[in-house]
């Protein structure tokens, strides 16, 4: 059974909304009127994922948004009632997995919630595999830093550097860039 919150102002098509997801077999876990204290919501009913149903929606409503995907990421469907560029360039930039316009029938709920389930993996995938890269680039330019001081204290080539490097590490019983860093440090 997966968690829904659902995020709608007006009583009557949250109902909708709601029995809707249940048909499909999703749990609503909660009902908010707006974004504000998204987070927070999130973090107290373990919501797995997010339906929103905005006519409109405000600038506000999507910091709450972006703020949910900063802290607690989890697949947001919007579905609202306007589609001008900018204001799906906006939800896509919070964090929004799935806007939709004009349209939250019960039948089309269910694919479009593994539709944004699958695009935030998808998302969270390539953000995990770019901070990976970052880290090394980082420990790589640290190593770099290091061989450098090591070639010019000891006026080593960078093979001897490097070597000198792995060896102060394995002594020590630290991995390479974090030598590397203590290195730089103390220069």
């Amino acid at each position: 059974m997966l968690r829904v919150l659902l995020v709608d102002s007006d009583p009557e098509r949250a109902a909708a909304v709601e029995a809707g997801l249940s048909a499909t077999g999703c749990t609503v876990v909660a009902i908010a009127s707006g974004t504000r204290d998204l987070t927070r919501h999130v973090r107290d009913t373990g919501a797995e994922v997010i339906v929103c149903g905005l006519d409109d929606p405000s600038r506000d409503e999507l910091e709450g948004m972006d703020a949910l995907h900063r802290d607690e990421p989890r697949p947001v469907i919007l579905f609202a009632e306007k589609a001008e560029p900018e204001q799906i360039e906006a939800a896509l930039a919070a964090g929004v997995s799935a806007y939709v316009v004009e349209g939250m029938a019960p039948a089309r709920m269910r694919p479009v919630i593994e539709v944004a389930i699958r695009r935030f993996r998808a998302h969270q995938a390539l953000r995990e595999e770019l901070a990976t890269a970052r880290r090394d680039l980082d420990e790589r330019k640290l190593v770099d830093r290091a061989k450098a001081l090591l070639m010019s204290r000891h006026r080593l080539t960078e093979p001897d550097a490097y070597k000198r490097l792995r060896r102060m590490a394995m002594d020590r019983g630290l991995r390479i860039p974090i030598l590397a860093a203590l290195l730089v440090d103390a220069d």
